[in-house]
């Protein structure tokens, strides 16, 4: 072994040592610093409550028995107007304009689409048309009820 050698590693065992004391003394620095504070019950017990209250279930499945058919059946409704339809589900988007769809009342947007007849605008409410999905907001609407929704916004936009 050369000089450089033996000089290297012994100012590498002297670091060693210098931080191994420093381990050592903050070792038993944290050890008296902490050494009074035990795990305290009360405060456990408090943590534990909360924990448990945190982690709770917000609700549960019921999976019970079926409820009894009815008797006698429900009559349906009818068809709904123009109107409700219009104000329910249309109105979201022709009511503002949003995604290019023509505002209830433009003349000038509805006037072109008038022109191509209402079973070209009943095709394009049904299948749906650019931004518009098919049968717009309303999955549950009939064809008639779409037919009259479309016939209702014509009639306000002066068509």
């Amino acid at each position: 072994m050369s000089h450089e050698d033996k000089v290297f590693f012994g100012n590498f065992i002297g670091v060693l040592a210098v931080l191994v004391v420093i381990a050592i003394v903050f070792f038993f620095l944290a050890d008296t610093v902490t050494d009074d504070l035990g795990p305290n019950p009360e405060e456990d017990a408090l943590v534990q409550a909360k924990t448990e209250e945190n982690i709770k279930p917000v609700g549960e499945v019921n999976v019970g028995t079926a409820p009894a058919a009815p008797s006698a059946p429900v009559a349906a409704a009818g068809p709904r107007s123009g109107e409700d339809i219009v104000n329910g589900h249309c109105a979201a988007c022709h009511g503002t304009g949003v995604a290019g769809a023509p505002k209830i009342g433009d003349n000038a947007a509805w006037g072109p689409r008038a022109a191509q007849g209402i079973d070209t605008l009943l095709a394009h409410a049904t299948d749906g048309f650019k931004a518009m999905p098919p049968k717009g907001t309303c999955g549950d609407c009939s064809e008639d009820e779409l037919k009259a929704a479309i016939e209702y916004m014509l009639s306000k936009s002066g068509q």
